[in-house]
């Protein structure tokens, strides 16, 4: 999810489409919050590590 995040920032950057501007920026957020709560221990969707 990190990955796909930062592809779209990328995309919505250079063309100046806003909307992937945002949905970059949610899925970024959103894969940072699973990634964190995997590396501290916490079980992500029934899995103990979230990659």
């Amino acid at each position: 999810m990190l990955v796909l995040g930062i592809i779209l920032l990328v995309i919505g950057f250079l063309t100046g489409i806003s909307i992937l501007w945002t949905i970059g920026i949610v899925i970024l957020v959103i894969g940072a919050v699973l990634w964190v709560l995997g590396a501290v221990g916490h079980e992500v969707g029934g899995r103990r590590h979230y990659w």
